[in-house]
């Protein structure tokens, strides 16, 4: 197995902080979240996470007008030149100071950024080679406090940047002779957002206390006059001009015919139209964020409290006022952090970093068409459904979320918990999700109806910290973290049958054996206990531990049983013989960081950490391991040595990711983090006890602790998990840059696998282009067999190229458009070497839930469509009935009756099924 995975996508999160943007479509919402971008594409249905990541969370986004490349600045300053086509970085640039926003000129030469209180305008990157993609054109001075926002007027002339100290400044790009800079005041709290009028000067300014003022310019674009030069420059000039033009008798400045007298000596100036409150009822808190959508004069504010209110500029006449608590309970008074509104100013994104949810919004038809929101707090634990098409994971604040793995979107929640979710698994059918939780309940829930069915308690309370079901799914257990007792419950009736008794600590982790009824249950008292189901629940086996258990699994094959223990060490056994096959020493690859509050160093505060989940890979041969770190560590199982070290996350703006302590948080009196300057309190910051997972909410300056809580392999092989402080990162088998050959010579070459082919010789070239092990190759051989041959060669595949070419058709039903051809192949190579596989099941099944998985997701979309299209038949038929009833009289070649039969199925043919596709 070649570990070639690369992250693939995060879930789990939308939005952290930053602002929103559209892609030039609008068909695309990108989101910053944490120190990564997410784009989600509302036309399909599909998220995708950019494989880059800043060194500090998000602060800013910036895209260019083409929508080809994006400037992503975090918070410490540091940016990213990023190109959206290839989703890569092209450029990485320091602005030394922290940056609040950055805005592209119209015609995309320019950009502006604002930095402290001042405004820098830089040359945008072309499409040219270039040694530095960011050229510094001017610095622009004149607030005095920190600027907050910049918008551009539609012809790049000019650009206003609002301040906190309540002043709007207008500067000009170019050196124009009327307009240097403009300061318009008026305001009395800090300036939120200020929006050009469309082509036009005309200005609106909004500040955070509910006020909107409007400015009229007394000048329009096309008023504005560069400024002659002087100097060498302007004798250079007039040289050439007069080469050029001797005979024209106007004097000219840059080839433009020179205004009269009384125009040049007149300035740009403003002047105050209206002024307006939004707070006129008195329930609204501050501004925070507003969009402006310029060809419909659309204005959209978003408050503190929850509330936003669509208005029409310059009239300021309300078309729409709402409080997402009709709409949202969930984000009733949760403050939005940023709107945006797409091209045709249909569709508006709200962003709230209180809860982390990213809202699209069509306000015409008062309909959501995208509603997401993460895990509140951190999450705990996840389960792959055994076709890997669905990932759920539950979190502290007590919700169970499904997510689809090919949309990356969530698509139901589940809040029955009143406490923290602990542990959480699908059943062997996939329908089912069984869930435990501090709040002494053990929960069934169904995907079919979407509730919960089963609600299994204990019969005196108590905190369960694990759950586990077996493989029939007849079988429900949980682990009590306070009596130290395991239950059982049937899932059919949802009765108590027994409670296992026997551990001497709380029970930490629960596993079923896959293949046999047989409980493995781990405790901090230093054992894991074998309780098998056939022998009326008995211990078989109590196998002693060297330290405290934290995890423990079986191999999806049930022969070997792995376990993580308190130092750090994994150590695997045979539960048939209750024996030691192995131990790896851990502690060493974990490398965990130096916490800002921490007094003792990473290397002595490493001796108290160690894994506390763990996985197997779907075909046995490793093991994954993570815990209190910013690594997840792949041993080989049989080797016992470290195969690879991802690093989760490179984002400083969490606790206890650096070993070392930044030496510019030294100083003499020690570490400037254990003081809190805000909070006037003489013994300085509060030490957290040993042990505190969450930190200290209360604190004034809360930093999230990097952690891995929890790691599963999907079933099909190809990719795995993790619920991290950051999300749900998803790691992909990277099957574009690896080179695998199966038993290569030199025989094997590109032309004498065509050569086959023109041979008809289809069984061999198959053979040939599987030992080369390329892709184009592979599709180009089974492609040129005829599907009336497909029988007979996949009967003559040998037994070992059986499961490579499952995989094959398993990976090329995503991409390719021949659904019928490859269903052929597939079915034709079940039925020619079923027996052999059964006889082999642990081996294939992995290649076998990916076949699955791929078909199933095609059965969703092609049922989608033909339901739909049926539907509409049916309508269409139920409508020409109607219209015959009411004109039997009328001959069926009548002009009416044609038009009316055109327009009905003008009118299905215009539906969709969900984006599944149109009336076919």
């Amino acid at each position: 197995m070649k570990f070639a995975y690369r992250f693939s996508n995060l879930l789990g999160t939308v939005y952290r902080c930053g602002n929103l943007n559209f892609t030039c479509d609008g068909n695309s919402v990108i989101s910053p979240v944490g120190n990564r971008v997410t784009v989600f594409d509302l036309k399909n249905n599909k998220s995708n996470t950019l494989p880059l990541a800043t060194r500090y969370n998000v602060r800013c986004v910036g895209l260019s007008p083409d929508g080809r490349l994006a400037i992503i600045v975090d918070e410490g300053g540091d940016a990213l030149l990023v190109s959206l086509v290839c989703r890569s970085v092209l450029h990485q640039f320091h602005f030394k100071g922290s940056v609040h926003s950055v805005s592209f000129s119209p015609d995309g030469r320019k950009f502006v950024v604002t930095k402290g209180n001042i405004a820098q305008m830089y040359h945008a990157p072309g499409r040219k080679r270039e040694f530095n993609a960011f050229v510094l054109d001017k610095t622009y001075f004149g607030p005095y406090d920190e600027t907050t926002c910049i918008d551009w007027t539609d012809d790049s002339k000019c650009f206003a940047v609002g301040s906190k100290d309540m002043s709007t400044w207008v500067f000009g790009a170019e050196r124009w002779d009327n307009l240097i800079y403009y300061a318009l005041g008026g305001h009395k709290d800090a300036i939120v957002a200020c929006f050009f009028e469309s082509s036009s000067l005309d200005l609106y300014t909004l500040s955070q206390d509910g006020a909107l003022c409007v400015w009229q310019c007394d000048t329009p674009p096309e008023g504005l006059r560069l400024k002659a030069p002087t100097g060498w420059k302007a004798e250079l000039l007039q040289e050439a001009e007069d080469d050029d033009e001797e005979g024209e008798e106007e004097t000219t400045v840059r080839g433009k015919a020179a205004p009269p007298a009384e125009e040049q000596q007149g300035k740009v100036k403003y002047s105050r139209l209206a002024k307006y409150f939004f707070n006129k009822e008195g329930d609204f808190n501050n501004l925070t964020a507003a969009a402006y959508h310029r060809k419909t004069r659309l204005l959209v504010t978003g408050f503190a409290s929850g509330i936003f209110h669509l208005h029409e500029l310059p009239e300021f006449n309300l078309i729409h006022s709402l409080r997402q608590r009709a709409l949202v309970p969930s984000i009733s008074d949760q403050r939005i952090a940023s709107i945006a509104v797409n091209g045709s100013g249909d569709w508006i994104a709200f962003g709230c970093s209180g809860l982390g949810q990213l809202l699209v919004w069509e306000w015409q038809s008062e309909s959501y068409v995208l509603k997401q929101q993460g895990h509140f707090n951190s999450m705990v634990s996840l389960a792959y459904s055994p076709d890997g098409q669905y990932i759920v994971t539950g979190g502290d604040d007590g919700k169970v979320k499904v997510w689809n793995t090919l949309s990356g979107f969530c698509f139901v929640t589940f809040t029955e918990h009143s406490s923290g979710v602990t542990g959480v698994t699908f059943t062997a059918t996939g329908y089912v999700i069984v869930t435990s939780s501090m709040d002494g309940t053990v929960r069934a829930f169904d995907l079919h109806r979407y509730r919960n069915f089963r609600t299994f308690t204990s019969p005196r309370p108590t905190q369960f910290s694990c759950v586990a079901v077996d493989c029939s799914g007849e079988v429900v257990s949980a682990g009590a973290q306070d009596s130290f007792e395991v239950f059982i419950w049937s899932m059919q009736t949802g009765r108590l049958l027994d409670v296992l008794s026997g551990h001497e600590g709380p029970i930490s982790s629960l596993c079923f054996n896959p293949v046999k009824s047989v409980l493995a249950s781990a405790s901090w008292d230093r054992t894991v206990r074998l309780w098998d189901m056939a022998d009326s629940w008995r211990t078989t086996e109590t196998l002693s531990l060297t330290s405290d258990a934290l995890a423990v699994t079986f191999r999806p094959d049930g022969a070997e049983l792995a376990v993580a223990t308190l130092n750090s060490q994994i150590t695997f056994w045979d539960p048939e013989n209750a024996v030691q096959t192995g131990s790896i020493e851990g502690r060493h690859d974990l490398k965990t960081g130096r916490k800002e509050l921490d007094k003792v160093t990473a290397k002595h505060s490493a001796k108290g950490k160690a894994f506390s989940t763990l996985c197997y890979s779907a075909d046995g041969q490793s093991v994954l391991a993570g815990g209190a770190s910013k690594f997840v560590c792949i041993y080989h199982v049989k080797e016992q040595i470290l195969r690879k070290k991802f690093e989760v996350s490179c984002n400083l703006s969490l606790d206890a990711m650096e070993e070392f302590l930044n030496r510019r948080k030294m100083t003499e009196f020690g570490n400037l983090a254990l003081i809190d300057q805000d909070a006037g309190v003489e013994d300085g910051v509060v030490i957290p006890l040993p042990g505190v997972k969450k930190g200290d909410m209360s604190s004034r300056h809360f930093k999230p602790e990097i952690r891995v809580t929890s790691l599963r392999f999907s079933p099909t092989g190809r990719c795995w998990a993790a619920t991290t402080t950051e999300g749900l990162l998803v790691y992909s088998l990277d099957t574009q840059m690896l080179f695998d050959p199966f038993e290569l010579d030199t025989g094997v070459t590109p032309a004498r696998i065509r050569a086959a082919l023109r041979q008809q010789d289809y069984t061999r070239a198959i053979l040939m282009a599987f030992r080369l092990n390329e892709r184009k190759l592979l599709q180009e051989a089974l492609e040129s067999v005829p599907w009336g041959e497909v029988e007979v060669v996949s009967s003559s595949l040998p037994e070992l190229y059986v499961e490579k070419v499952l995989e094959f058709l398993a990976s090329s039903f995503e991409v390719s458009c021949h659904l019928e051809f490859y269903l052929i192949w597939t079915q034709k190579l079940l039925l020619a070497h079923g027996q052999k596989l059964k006889s082999r099941a642990g081996k294939v099944l992995p290649a076998v839930q990916f076949l699955q998985k791929s078909i199933q997701r095609h059965l969703d979309d092609v049922s989608r469509l033909c339901d739909w299209n049926r539907y509409n038949i049916q309508y269409a038929l139920a409508v020409s009935k109607q219209r015959g009833l009411k004109r039997p009289s009328e001959p069926p070649g009548s002009n009416e009756g044609a038009e009316t039969s055109d327009d009905t199925l003008h009118l299905l043919g215009s539906g969709q099924a969900g984006g599944a596709g149109q009336l076919v």
